[in-house]
C-alpha cells in the first residue's frame, strides 16, 4: 500500500502552499486566493464537492480567500475563533493588500487542543499567535508531521508580524512551543517542505527570532 503523504498545491496569487490529505476523510489545509485555480488543482485528485474539511491556518487572503466558494460546495470550514473574529472585523477584506473575498462562517471555531481525526492521519490543533492572532499549526504526533502555516518555515525562517494583529512577542512564544515537538517533516505555508530532521529548522528559527525580538 502506498504511503499516505500530503499533496502540496502551490496557489496564486502569492505562492501559498496548500496541502491536500486524502484519508478516510479528506482535508485541505488552506485554500489559496484563487478559487478557479484551487478547484482545478483539487479535480486532479478528487471531486471538489466531496472535500470533507477545509482547515485554515490563518485568514490572510493568500491562504483563505477561496474559502467561501469551497464552503458553498459542501465542505466544513475549521479555523481559530480569534482568526474568525479578525477577518470578520475587517469585513473579509485584506486591508494591507486591498483584496476582498467572499464572506463565510466557519463550521467549527477552534481554540487549540482539538484533535481532528481523518483516519490514519490525526491532527492536533496548536494555537500559535504571532503572525496573526488566530494562527494555528497542525501536528500529527505519530507521523511527526507539522503543518506550520506562516508561523515558521524551512531553514529558520518565520512569519512576519507587521500585518494587522501581528505580535512579535507572541510569535517567539509560539515558536518556543513548536520547538518542543518531535518534528520530522515540516509543511509550511510558503516555500520548501522539509522531510527529515525538520526540527532543526524550527530550532534555527527560534534562535533567530529571539535575537531579533
Amino acid at each position: 500500500m502506498r504511503e499516505l503523504k500530503p499533496i502540496k498545491i502551490v496557489t496564486p496569487p502569492l505562492a501559498a502552499n496548500c496541502y491536500l490529505i486524502l484519508d478516510e476523510k479528506s482535508a485541505l489545509i488552506d485554500c489559496g486566493g484563487d478559487t478557479k485555480f484551487i478547484l482545478n488543482a483539487l479535480s486532479r485528485y478528487m471531486e471538489p464537492k466531496d472535500l470533507d474539511y477545509l482547515i485554515l491556518t490563518h485568514s490572510h487572503f493568500d491562504h483563505a480567500a477561496a474559502a467561501g466558494d469551497l464552503k458553498e460546495l459542501g465542505c466544513k470550514i475549521l479555523m481559530h475563533k480569534d482568526e474568525y473574529a479578525l477577518v470578520k472585523a475587517q469585513g473579509f477584506t485584506s486591508i494591507f493588500f486591498n483584496v476582498k473575498f467572499k464572506p463565510f462562517k466557519p463550521d467549527f471555531e477552534l481554540k487549540g487542543g482539538e484533535i481532528i481525526e481523518l483516519g490514519d492521519v490525526v491532527l492536533e490543533v496548536i494555537h500559535t499567535p504571532g503572525h496573526s492572532p488566530g494562527s494555528i499549526c497542525l501536528y500529527d504526533e505519530n507521523k511527526k508531521w507539522l503543518f506550520s502555516g506562516d508561523t515558521v518555515f524551512a531553514y529558520g525562517a518565520f512569519g512576519r508580524v507587521d500585518l494587522p494583529g501581528g505580535d512579535a512577542k507572541a510569535l517567539v512564544k509560539s515558536i518556543e512551543k513548536l520547538s518542543e515537538l518531535d518534528v520530522e517533516n515540516l509543511y509550511p505555508g510558503h516555500e520548501d517542505v522539509i522531510e527529515g530532521n525538520a526540527k532543526a529548522s524550527i530550532l534555527e528559527a527560534l534562535s533567530i527570532v529571539k535575537m531579533i525580538f
